[in-house]
């Protein structure tokens, strides 16, 4: 019984410091910076201020994202081989708005078409080692840079990308 009784009481701390070294040592994070603010994959879902779906149905998206084969081509392009990177372009800050990826869509959270054709919501450009595609696409998107009618006046130009 004493047995049993350590094991109930161990089970739930290992699971909170499990939990907690998680958070707490999450590794660098794909992130954009906007303005003043940042936008950043969630490392843990739950914490996400936004969840986006991605689909391979052009039907079920409400936002497209088509991946272009230049930089000059893109309204947001990622590309890892810069020699001097900006170290503070995307720093953690209360601001911070935190992007999961979801596996479900997730009632009036974006559903993301990637595509390789156009006509596309946004069009990005990725050579990276840190960020996916879908990294890309849901941080773009995310930071709601041009909502369906691309860069407009009303949204912050994409600052800079960093890790």
């Amino acid at each position: 019984m004493l047995r049993y009784k350590v094991l109930v009481s161990v089970v739930p701390l290992a699971l909170v410091a499990i939990l907690a070294r998680v958070e707490l040592m999450p590794g660098p994070r794909p992130c954009i910076a906007i303005g003043d603010q940042s936008v950043q994959i969630a490392s843990m879902p739950w914490v996400a201020d936004l969840h986006i779906a991605f689909t391979d149905d052009p039907a079920n998206a409400t936002v497209r994202v088509q991946v272009v084969n230049s930089a000059e081509g893109a309204d947001f392009a990622v590309v890892d081989d810069v020699d001097s990177a900006e170290a503070s372009a995307c720093e953690a800050n209360p601001a911070t708005r935190l992007v999961a990826i979801s596996a479900t869509p997730d009632g009036s959270a974006p559903v993301i078409y990637l595509t390789h054709d156009g006509p596309a919501d946004y069009r990005i450009f990725v050579r990276s080692k840190s960020f996916s595609l879908r990294d890309a696409a849901a941080l773009v998107v995310g930071a709601g840079v041009g909502a369906g009618v691309g860069v407009s006046a009303g949204h912050h130009p994409l600052e800079a990308a960093s890790l």
